[in-house]
């Protein structure tokens, strides 16, 4: 695929955070369809430790989270997995994570891929007016688009896929979502009997 660069040459970079527990084809398909509607030249997978905005805990441990966003990017050559979120200072919260993805891009034109809910939730992040400085938003709609938020850079951009990880999870004891998940990955959570 031909990937647009911005009249300035910039490279495109976005970067997708989640607790990934686990991965699923649903984060896969979003992420290509961000890479094909607004040009991107990679997306960086960035596993966290613990999501400040979720109470619940993590069911697999860190390294196999990112194991299995490994297993499951392997194929595409716009993806790259990033473990800056696992070996961070707690609490994950994303503009420090823009930060330091921006120091080490310096001259890219960085990109931040959330849902609605979370743009919803924006207001309440930490620094959300700092982060936005650092990241365009591209936010994934299922229906309507989002609202626009004044001094926010923000890309509406519809998807759908019905890939749930708390149904995975659910469902894994007694018949796991094979549907849901990359054969490597569906694999690797047998084998480590993870979610049973």
């Amino acid at each position: 695929m031909t990937r647009q660069r911005d009249s300035d040459g910039k490279e495109r970079i976005c970067l997708f955070g989640g607790t990934f527990d686990p991965i699923h084809l649903g984060h896969a398909h979003i992420a290509a369809e961000a890479v094909q509607q607004l040009g991107l030249d990679r997306v960086i997978f960035l596993p966290c430790q613990q999501s400040p905005h979720k109470s619940e805990e993590t069911h697999a441990s860190a390294s196999q989270r990112l194991l299995m966003c490994r297993l499951a990017t392997d194929a595409y050559d716009w993806a790259e997995v990033d473990d800056h979120d696992l070996v961070a200072s707690e609490p994950s919260y994303s503009w420090r994570t823009a930060e330091a993805m921006r120091l080490r891009f310096p001259d890219a034109r960085m990109f931040w891929l959330m849902g609605t809910d979370q743009w919803q939730e924006l207001p309440r992040w930490s620094r959300p007016e700092y982060l936005s400085s650092l990241v365009e938003f591209i936010v994934v709609s299922r229906g309507d688009d989002p609202e626009p938020r004044q001094g926010f850079r923000m890309h509406p951009m519809r998807a759908d896929h019905p890939a749930s990880a708390t149904a995975i999870r659910n469902s894994a004891a007694a018949q796991l979502r094979t549907d849901w998940l990359h054969p490597a990955v569906a694999e690797y959570i047998r084998e480590q009997g993870l979610y049973s």
